[in-house]
């Protein structure tokens, strides 16, 4: 699990690592959009979804089950979207922003989810410090388990 890429960099590895496999890792988005929007970031150093490695193909579908059921249990989301835009950030990612009716709370910030039942407007979510940032890492680090 050594490979670590520009995308991942951007999104802030290995600091913002929430969860890591052998060919994907789960970062904490560093603008929340709701509660425990992620990056999925693919440790292949690709930047289009068809050149990701056999291995990381095979293994997305139990890294999306692992990520599904840990934001269901942490965050309670109704919906879930994944965002695979790599317009700026080029290596193969998804941004995962779990939605819901109303907001969730942590350590006395909220998390509304403004843009609900519509697409997500990524220009939203509170303005968190670097100790904010890190407090989100941490919950959902401690919060995480493996499948």
């Amino acid at each position: 699990m050594t490979a670590v890429n520009e995308t991942m960099r951007k999104f802030g590895y290995p600091r913002a690592a929430v969860a890591e496999h052998e060919h994907w890792v789960v970062l904490a988005r560093p603008k929340q959009i709701t509660l425990g929007s992620l990056v999925l970031a693919c440790r292949d150093d690709v930047t289009a979804f068809a050149d990701i490695s056999a291995g990381a193909f095979a293994e997305l579908g139990a890294v999306i089950g692992d990520v599904e059921a840990n934001l269901r249990r942490i965050v309670d989301y109704e919906k879930i979207n994944y965002l695979m835009l790599m317009m700026v950030d080029p290596n193969v990612h998804f941004h995962v922003i779990p939605r819901y009716a109303g907001s969730r709370s942590h350590e006395g910030i909220d998390y509304p989810d403004t843009s609900w039942p519509g697409p997500p407007d990524l220009r939203t979510g509170p303005e968190l410090t670097p100790d904010g940032l890190a407090a989100v890492v941490d919950h959902l680090r401690t919060a995480w388990r493996r499948r």
